[in-house]
């Protein structure tokens, strides 16, 4: 088969022949249709977190495709199905996060395009329990950027408890950002809009925002605070800088969403000002199985729409340029 390949943390990826995995216990083999551009691939791809993956990787974990096989303790009646493969590759099943609905953070789970080979190829193998199946109308294009874009944002509006009539400020307008302006709004939520790019502020005012704020043109978390403060800030940019701003955005009670992982960013939190006015920062890493399902469901019912650009496995290295230089309105997908 035809995949992406991470041979080194400081060069492009390599378009190889491999070997088509073979699905063993438990597994179930999937022909890939699209899988989406993530900035985490890009991470995995330069090796910017402290923990790096094992190399040679194939990364992607926005995966949609159809089950041709499966191992053994896998109904044949799956075979044909269309699924998902997200960044939850798999998880222990029996820890207490997992058995509390938490099972994002085991300390077991294995990771699609991270810890073990994603969607960049033509066929991936995946853990029968966690391929998440894909409801009819939904077209791959589309369900590849629900896959990680979706489900990460729909469980940061969760965790930050968004409420109706909260003032919601979103950080970030893209891939993730498109989407966490569509469920803020779905929970109630009074939505303001931040970014730098003119075209994404467009996009945001498409989607529902109320506001919209333009990062470059003096500081957010005033132009923020003039307008009462926020009560949930949910940052999905990549630059430490925004963090900063959002959490001098909040008004009193307010919770910091912390979505995006800058490489090697760190926030630093004023101790008087954060008991003084009762705010909380909270980490959000993607969602569950079921999570996912609901963000599938509430796409099919159409209450969603999925800005995506596709492109070839073979132009995945000028994608990441496109990411990387902020080219892309909100979510690159490669289609097979």
């Amino acid at each position: 088969m035809k995949a992406a390949v991470v041979t080194d943390f400081s060069s492009a990826l390599e378009l190889r022949e491999v070997p088509a995995p073979e699905p063993g216990p438990r597994q179930i083999l999937v022909r890939l249709e699209t899988c989406g551009i993530c900035h985490t691939d890009i991470h995995a791809a330069h090796g910017d977190w402290p923990v790096k993956p094992t190399l040679p990787l194939i990364p992607g974990h926005e995966g949609v495709g159809i089950i041709e096989r499966v191992g053994a303790g896998v109904p044949e009646t799956r075979i044909g199905q269309r699924v998902a493969l997200p960044w939850l590759g798999s998880a222990c099943g029996e820890c207490g996060f997992c058995v509390s609905g938490w099972e994002t953070l085991c300390e077991a789970q294995q990771n699609t395009g991270y810890s073990i080979d994603g969607g960049y190829a033509e066929y991936a193998v995946a853990n029968a329990h966690y391929a998440v199946p894909v409801p009819e109308g939904v077209p791959p294009i589309e369900a590849s950027p629900l896959t990680c874009a979706g489900v990460t944002t729909y469980k940061a509006v969760k965790v930050g408890d968004v409420r109706p009539a909260d003032r919601v400020a979103i950080f970030g307008v893209g891939g993730l950002g498109h989407l966490a302006i569509q469920y803020a709004r779905i929970a109630g939520g009074f939505v303001t809009a931040v970014d730098i790019e003119p075209g994404k502020l467009d996009l945001a005012r498409e989607l529902g925002a109320d506001r919209v704020v333009d990062a470059s043109d003096g500081d957010p978390a005033e132009a923020i605070q003039a307008q009462g403060g926020a009560d949930v800030a949910i940052v999905l940019a990549a630059a430490p800088s925004a963090f900063e701003q959002a959490l001098r955005s909040l008004r009193r009670g307010g919770r910091l969403v912390c979505v995006g992982i800058p490489a090697g960013g760190v926030l630093p939190v004023p101790i008087f000002e954060a008991v003084i006015k009762g705010v909380s920062v909270i980490g959000s890493i993607v969602g569950t199985r079921k999570d996912l399902a609901e963000v599938f469901a509430l796409h099919a019912a159409g209450r969603t729409t999925v800005t995506a650009e596709a492109r070839k496995l073979e132009d995945v290295n000028d994608a990441f340029e496109e990411v990387l230089a902020n080219r892309v309105p909100a979510r690159l997908v490669i289609e097979f």
